[in-house]
């Protein structure tokens, strides 16, 4: 029985109600990549399937304070996962700390500020804030900002790469920018 994403703000908004079969469903439709998740996180089977549990407890009990408008289901859903799964790694840690000597060298290692859950909140919905700035591209100007900017091409490399001329390439890639950009700013994402 599986769900659509479209069926999981509806879901979402039915598991606000203490609806059991919703709830159900929705476990249904996201465990499988959501322990992906965990997992990728922690390394370690036992404890993903830990996390996730506690997230769906947490889902369950928060679902009303689920919002549309800041996130898609999924990535409300991956972010309480993930959150989850930091929170067990940085206990684990702990735990580990405790009942280990450490040397002062392994002390001065400094956090990861790219794992702090608000910093992950933040790049998510940034990222879903640029996928859908990037759907608003031609598929022509989407393919050159690609090859511009993942592979390093030049102009030359672009419309070569394309079969297209040189000038166009360039059109794409400026066009391309100048939308991308002006609708990252109505986005409220800094370019």
């Amino acid at each position: 029985m599986s769900a659509a994403a479209e069926d999981l703000p509806q879901l979402l908004s039915r598991v606000a109600l203490r609806d059991r079969a919703a709830f159900e469903r929705l476990y249904r439709a996201t465990c499988a990549h959501l322990l992906g998740v965990a997992f990728r996180i922690l390394s370690n089977r036992d404890r993903a399937e830990e996390v996730l549990q506690e997230a769906f407890m947490n889902v369950w009990h928060s679902a009303s304070g689920y919002n549309a408008a800041m996130a898609t289901p999924m990535t409300w859903l991956i972010n309480i996962v993930r959150n989850k799964a930091i929170d067990a790694l940085r206990s684990g840690k702990t735990e580990r700390a405790s009942t280990v000597a450490l040397d002062d060298e392994a002390m001065d290692v400094a956090a990861d500020a790219a794992l702090e859950p608000q910093r992950l909140l933040d790049d998510s919905l940034t990222k879903v804030k640029l996928d859908g700035c990037m759907s608003q591209l031609s598929p022509v100007q989407r393919q050159a900002l690609a090859l511009a900017y993942y592979r390093g091409m030049v102009h030359t490399d672009i419309a070569e790469a394309l079969g297209a001329p040189l000038g166009t390439a360039k059109a794409w890639v400026r066009r391309g920018l100048d939308k991308l950009k002006a609708c990252l700013e109505a986005a409220g994402v800094a370019a």
